[in-house]
């Protein structure tokens, strides 16, 4: 399969097979079980990453990057047995899920067997799958892979947009699975939150 290509006509390098991660030396002033304690009081939303084939895994570390032009980045491990298989499809689409599917975050965070059995899901434009009743989906062509760690940083432009469902957003918080709080007063508007005099450093 060719390798994908930006809108200028330009072919990215083609993403390297995972490798087994370098020794290191630990920082003696980062203690491991804290590190992992202290990042966890950061609340992330969980995706599921998917690629034809069908392949997809459960992914916190998911995100916005810019919006000129539009890229997001994930990060999957090194020792992840979906990425290659990503990475050889050149495209992607991360489905938001979605308050009530923590199953299907437990599906797609195990290893092995089929994920997508008896799973309802439709193809996106690329052919990776959209995941039923997730809130929205954002297709992409992979466009750089750094290494970083024990994991991989993706980049991944942006070439199509799913529709958005009502609901609330499935969340992960201090080891478990959550979802925000409905509140009773008024939502937020966002002029307000843009008349921030540092705006330009929000998404």
């Amino acid at each position: 399969m060719p390798a994908p290509r930006t809108e200028a006509g330009a072919a990215p390098a083609a993403p390297s097979e995972p490798a087994p991660p370098e020794a290191a030396s630990p920082d003696p002033d980062v203690d491991t079980a804290l590190f992992r304690q202290v990042l966890g009081h950061f609340c992330t939303g969980v995706t599921v990453i998917t690629a034809p084939g069908p392949a997809g895994f459960a992914c916190q570390a998911f995100a916005a990057l810019s919006l000129d032009p539009p890229l997001v980045l994930f990060c999957p491990g090194r020792s992840s047995v979906t990425w290659p298989v990503i990475a050889r499809a050149g495209h992607f689409c991360a489905n938001v899920l979605a308050d009530g599917q923590q199953e299907l975050a437990r599906r797609f965070g195990t290893s092995g067997g089929d994920k997508f059995a008896g799973v309802p899901w439709s193809p996106a434009p690329s052919g990776a799958p959209v995941l039923d009743g997730a809130l929205t989906w954002v297709q992409c062509a992979v466009q750089a892979v750094h290494e970083a760690g024990d994991h991989y940083l993706v980049t991944g432009r942006v070439t199509r947009l799913g529709a958005c469902r009502p609901g609330r957003p499935l969340l992960f918080y201090r080891g478990r699975y959550a979802a925000t709080d409905p509140g009773t007063g008024p939502a937020e508007v966002v002029d307000t939150l843009l008349a921030w005099p540092r705006h330009a450093d929000w998404m």
